[in-house]
């Protein structure tokens, strides 16, 4: 290890190739879906829907193109290791929004992102990136947060890692229970974060998230 950049992979993100003989099709399906579910596709506002939702799904999923500018880590500001075990850095919140696995309906939140450097450290930008980059697919909660600890971990090795989500499920608000947009909330500890309650609390108390304390 050099202490200056680090690279690392996510075999999941090698990119999507969709022709416009594709797109065509898929706009094809999605009118013919609308139609038959009640829309009326032959007026000012909805003759152009089926392209627009094609496009705005295929948007709202990039993050399976992965992102290049998640990449780089560097190495630590710190003299000695010793002085980073304690320090914690923490991003958040973070705003995200994604599309559930089970129903295709949106769910969206905030995330946190700390860690407790070791021989590296990140961009904080890049915490952004991370969730962005496992948000931005078809999804699940409880997947997410792990995802984006498994990638810091891969990328920058660091002492601990904390990632906290809540988020509002609209499955569960349009369909279903029809419960009125409740958060569900979901924690992944690692490290020192996993051996210590006293990190996890203050972690919580500098998102100004007092009360969740696990």
């Amino acid at each position: 290890m050099d202490g200056q950049s680090a690279t690392a992979t996510d075999d999941t993100t090698t990119g999507r190739h969709v022709s416009p003989e594709q797109f065509a099709r898929f706009e094809k399906y999605a009118g013919e879906i609308f139609s038959a579910f009640g829309m009326d596709l032959d007026t000012e506002s909805t003759r152009d829907t089926p392209r627009r939702f094609i496009r705005a799904l295929y948007d709202i999923t990039k993050g399976y193109d992965g992102d290049d500018k998640v990449l780089k880590a560097f190495g630590t500001e710190c003299r000695s290791l010793r002085g980073c075990t304690s320090n914690q850095v923490i991003q958040g919140p973070i705003p995200f929004y994604a599309l559930c696995e089970h129903h295709a309906l949106p769910f969206f939140g905030r995330a946190y992102v700390g860690y407790i450097p070791g021989e590296r450290i990140i961009g904080i930008s890049k915490l952004t990136r991370i969730v962005r980059l496992y948000s931005r697919r078809f999804a699940v909660q409880e997947r997410i947060g792990p995802e984006v600890a498994d990638r810091l971990q891969a990328m920058i090795a660091p002492r601990g890692i904390a990632v906290y989500l809540e988020a509002q499920h609209l499955c569960m608000a349009m369909r279903g229970v029809r419960e009125e947009l409740p958060l569900t909330r979901t924690t992944v500890w690692r490290g020192a974060y996993d051996e210590d309650p006293a990190l996890r609390a203050e972690f919580f108390a500098a998102g100004g998230l007092q009360g969740y304390e696990r």
